[in-house]
């Protein structure tokens, strides 16, 4: 045994198992956070209030909220930003939403390629949310 590694050298130079990806996708823990997604009522109207508690309570400040007042008086949001590149991925804003609008997906296979690709706008995160909602 190896000093204070706790493993034999037997184990430490057995071969290692090689995952191709992506062919081959390693399980993730069904607590994972990854891409968000804004979500629609099944009427298709957008779930988001505008109540901009996810926004108080993102420790990281990465998601600004503007909203007006429509006719009927309800709230809703004009604008709707997250910006990935400051997101930590705790997952508050999904536990803060009285809707349910805004969750985060099981997605982790996306990227930027220039600058501003990470930045979400609220009619990407409701593309995102229509074509995932069936994982939702």
């Amino acid at each position: 045994m190896v000093k204070g590694m706790g493993v034999t050298l037997k184990n430490f130079f057995a071969r290692k198992d090689t995952i191709y990806f992506p062919e081959e996708k390693t399980p993730q823990s069904v607590r994972f956070r990854g891409l968000h997604a804004q979500r629609r009522y099944p009427n298709g109207e957008e779930r988001c209030i505008a109540c901009k508690l996810c926004e108080a309570v993102c420790p990281a400040m990465a998601i600004n909220i503007e909203s007006e007042e429509r006719e009927d008086g309800t709230r809703r949001t004009k604008r709707y930003d997250i910006d990935l590149t400051k997101c930590i991925f705790c997952g508050f804003c999904e536990e803060a939403c009285p809707t349910d609008a805004i969750v985060e997906t099981h997605i982790f296979e996306y990227h930027g390629e220039k600058k501003g690709d990470l930045h979400m706008t609220k009619p990407i995160l409701l593309a995102i949310g229509d074509k995932y909602e069936a994982e939702i």
